[in-house]
């Protein structure tokens, strides 16, 4: 007994003792690697700051006006974060209707989808911006004073209205992949126990569907981050009009444009960590 005890403890285990040394190689080699990468970015970075300085960019003008284009950050994160929940559900439903074998859903999803991928994002902020108070304007004198109010939408009310609209017709491509990627069988077997459709959907795809669809979300977000500049043009005080403003006001196009662009950068990589720790709490979570 005493011979073999060494089998049921792992630290005089030889081959556990060989998997741990390859472990923490493997984690030194990558931190390293980390290290290199970090020491070429930085190199970039000074490299580029002293091109700038040769061309007499002004760097105190810079750091005095940052903390005002910054102020916008909570804005941008606020419009993306609202109008990814809503282009989620949105495409949620556009991929159940062309799962559906419904008609009338395929025809009003496909529809939506065609239109908004066919037209520029911006010429639809644009619609729902200026368009459609023109239609409450005529309602109105139609004398339907409710219903036009319900046309006539703040600046911030049109981008996530836009926003959401756009991405999620592109989104919806992404869920109907998700949705199609859980097994057939497990349809049969469900229905086989007498669930309903919603029951099945609630309990049985969605929560594998999923594990498919939430690293797509987090790219979807990530971009939708930089498009939320585009909703600057209606006077939203996000990042890109904040710097804009400064920018038009004294003629520091570059110092005020270099500010927004370093703002949209630190976004995505906070995004994108953060996509990667949730896409590893989700594998963990299989793997149990």
């Amino acid at each position: 007994m005493e011979e073999n005890s060494w089998l049921t403890s792992p630290e005089k285990d030889p081959d556990y003792a060989v998997g741990l040394a390859l472990v923490r190689r493997a984690r030194r080699a990558k931190i390293i690697e980390t290290i290199k990468v970090g020491i070429v970015w930085i190199v970039l970075v000074a490299l580029l700051t002293a091109g700038l300085l040769q061309l007499r960019f002004d760097t105190r003008y810079l750091f005095r006006h940052a903390d005002f284009v910054l102020q916008g950050v909570t804005t941008t994160i606020g419009v993306s974060v609202i109008s990814i929940l809503i282009a989620s559900v949105l495409a949620l439903f556009g991929a159940l209707g062309r799962l559906s074998r419904n008609p009338i859903a395929q025809g009003i999803s496909g529809f939506y989808i065609s239109v908004i991928r066919g037209t520029p994002l911006l010429i639809q902020i644009y619609f729902i911006y200026l368009g459609l108070p023109q239609l409450g304007q005529q309602l109105e004198e139609m004398g339907r004073p409710d219903l036009a109010r319900l046309f006539t939408l703040s600046e911030i009310q049109s981008g996530v209205l836009a926003l959401s609209l756009n991405y999620g017709a592109y989104m919806t491509e992404i869920f109907r992949a998700g949705l199609q990627a859980v097994g057939h069988g497990q349809y049969e077997a469900a229905a086989a126990l007498g669930m309903t459709r919603w029951q099945m959907l609630r309990r049985i795809v969605l929560p594998q569907a999923i594990r498919v669809i939430i690293p797509d979300i987090g790219n979807q977000f990530i971009a939708m981050q930089k498009d939320s500049a585009l909703v600057s043009v209606m006077g939203v005080w996000e990042i890109t009009f904040r710097a804009n403003r400064l920018a038009r006001k004294d003629a520091r196009f570059i110092e005020m444009i270099l500010v927004a662009a370093t703002l949209y950068w630190i976004l995505t990589i906070i995004s994108s960590w953060l996509q990667s720790r949730l896409e590893k709490r989700m594998a963990h979570a299989y793997e149990r």
